[in-house]
């Protein structure tokens, strides 16, 4: 699958995203090792700390279907070019990215930049 496409997939799911608090949606895309598609989007609650991250709620849906090696994910926000994952979600990534690593694809206004979760997350914590 092109990382066009997952972005679109992103950006579709970002308008599931229910943010009555920051206003901030944001919609990931996954790609696995299998080549499944998992989606997720951001969902907040009026206890800040109980928020979920598009990226984790993707990677949770991943999970449950029983994959666990993530070679791509495609993250997208209409408020912000370039949207990153946070710090939680870069190590959740990290745990599960495939045997080659992990893509990081973010759309920006000259096009599609793609970072790897090593890039974003040197050194992350690992047992």
């Amino acid at each position: 699958m092109k990382y066009e496409e997952l972005i679109k997939l992103a950006e579709e799911a970002s308008k599931n995203a229910y943010v009555p608090y920051s206003k901030f949606p944001v919609g990931a895309c996954i790609l696995t090792e299998n080549d499944k598609i998992f989606t997720g989007c951001n969902f907040e609650n009026a206890s800040y700390g109980l928020t979920i991250c598009a990226e984790r709620n993707a990677v949770g849906s991943a999970i449950a279907a029983g994959e666990r090696k993530i070679k791509a994910i495609a993250i997208f926000s209409p408020n912000m070019q370039n949207c990153t994952p946070c710090g939680a979600c870069r190590q959740v990534l990290s745990e599960f990215q495939s045997d080659n690593g992990l893509d990081v694809i973010t759309l920006c206004s000259d096009g599609i930049r793609v970072h790897t979760i090593n890039e974003l997350l040197p050194e992350g914590f690992v047992l």
